[in-house]
Parts: C-alpha cells; structure tokens; sequence
C-alpha cells in the first residue's frame, strides 16, 4: 500500500476517534482506567488470532488494538501530557536506540543476543528503575511473569540450564510434586516450582507459555465437549457415566480427531 494511503487511512480513524470521544455518551465517560481492560482483551484477541493462523480475524484483530491505541493517546492530549504523534515518536526513537546491531555499530548475529542487548539497554535508559528485576509487571498472567522473570535471569548471564536439562527438571519438579502429596503447603510450593520449570521449557523452545496453555485447555475443551456430545448420541446422559465409561468415550473422542 502506498505510504499516503496508510497516513490517510489513520488520519480517518484518529477523526472518528476524537468524534466518538465527543459525541458518543459511554466513549465520553472513559478514562485509561476504564478503557485498559478492554485493551488487554483486545490484546488477548489478537494473540489467539495470531496463533490460530487466521488472517481475516487477525486483521480485524489488529483495528480493535490500533483503536485502543488512537483512544488512549487522545485522553494523553486531553490533560497536555502527550499525543498520537508523541506516542509514535517515541516508540520510533527506543526502538532505533534498542536496535544498535541495525542501527549502530554493535554485532548481534542470534536473536539471543538481540534480546541480551535490548535488555542492557533498558537497564541503561533514564528514569528506568534499577535492579536485576525492576520494572517486571506484578500484573502479568502467572505464565508471562514466570517467562519475564527468567529472560531478565538470563540477560544477566545466569541460564544454566540447556533445554534438555530444562526438561528433566520438570520431570524432577514432578517428582517433587508427587512426593508432597497430602503435605499442603508443600504442594503448593512444589507445584508452583513445577510451573515455573515448564514455563523454563517453553522459554528455552521459543514457545509463548500462554499461548501454549490456552491451546490446550481449548483442547481439552474441545474433546470433552465431543466426548460428551457421543455419550447423549447414544443415549448416555455424561453425568450419569461413571469414571471409566467417561475414559473410554473421551479416549473415541481423541481418536476421531477432536
């Protein structure tokens, strides 16, 4: 698409923004508070949309997250604390200062090292918080915190475990999780350690641990449903059934590619 049709494009949409903002009762009574919990829901939205591999959804995806951004950077304008074009500045400016392997003169031949010279640099920015942690979001979902908590681990030079190791340590964790069976508050201790080595393992294979568990509780999902749906097919009401009829049909429902 020709540049003027993209600045034209956002031009319209940073209008109908500013009129909705004006003219419509509920856009009227927002402020970031209210309005960012629709923007992590939109984000979410767009990540399914992504890992499904769906380009209609994920286009469509893609607007509902640039309208948050538009809309949030509006009420920045209204208090004289920024803009749109600020926000865009901005971003444009970290990310060439973030980038000096394409902009400067350092090397960086792996994403791995990519990601050990982003962090640095963070570390190094004016009005950063200090520390081997700091700036890590307490609100992050408990899989992205694991992974966040890791990756800074590593920046700092401390990853000793390869992914093969990464893997036999969950197999230990499990382990530990089966022996603190009965023992509460070791279970939870135990358990959460076992989390934290997956979430290890996905790091350590570019996998989003987020991503990953929503995928398979859809899964699971999606075969119990099918399961269920053979039972009443023939006749079996799924609350009825006891625990191994309701194997045997989850296990055809596995079998036949739910």
């Amino acid at each position: 698409m020709p540049r003027q049709e993209i600045v034209d494009a956002l031009g319209r949409l940073d209008d109908l923004t500013r009129r909705l903002r004006r003219e419509c009762p509920w856009d009227r009574e927002q402020d970031e508070r209210t309005i960012v919990p629709h923007t992590v829901e939109e984000a979410y939205e767009l990540a399914d949309a992504a890992n499904r591999g769906d380009d209609g959804k994920l286009l469509d995806e893609l607007g509902d997250v640039l309208f948050q951004v538009h809309f949030l950077s509006l009420l920045l304008e209204e208090r004289g604390a920024g803009d749109l074009a600020q926000v865009a500045e901005h971003i444009r400016t970290k990310l060439v200062r973030r980038h000096p392997h394409v902009f400067g003169n350092v090397e960086a031949e792996t994403a791995g090292e990519v990601l050990r010279n982003w962090d640095q640099i963070k570390q190094g920015e004016a009005g950063r918080e200090t520390g081997l942690f700091a700036e890590v979001p307490d609100t992050l979902p408990g899989p992205l915190y694991a992974r966040k908590v890791q990756r800074r681990a590593a920046s700092s030079g401390f990853d000793p475990l390869g992914a093969e190791e990464a893997i036999q340590a969950v197999r230990a964790e499990a382990d530990e999780s089966s022996a603190a069976a009965g023992d509460r508050e070791r279970s939870f201790e135990a358990v959460g350690d076992l989390l934290f080595a997956a979430v290890n393992v996905a790091r350590k294979l570019r996998v989003d641990p987020e991503l990953a568990l929503r995928a398979a509780g859809d899964r699971f999902r999606a075969r119990l449903e099918a399961a269920a749906a053979l039972a009443e097919g023939e006749g079996h009401p799924w609350g009825g059934l006891d625990e191994d009829r309701q194997l045997d049909y989850y296990a055809r429902a596995r079998f036949e590619g739910a």
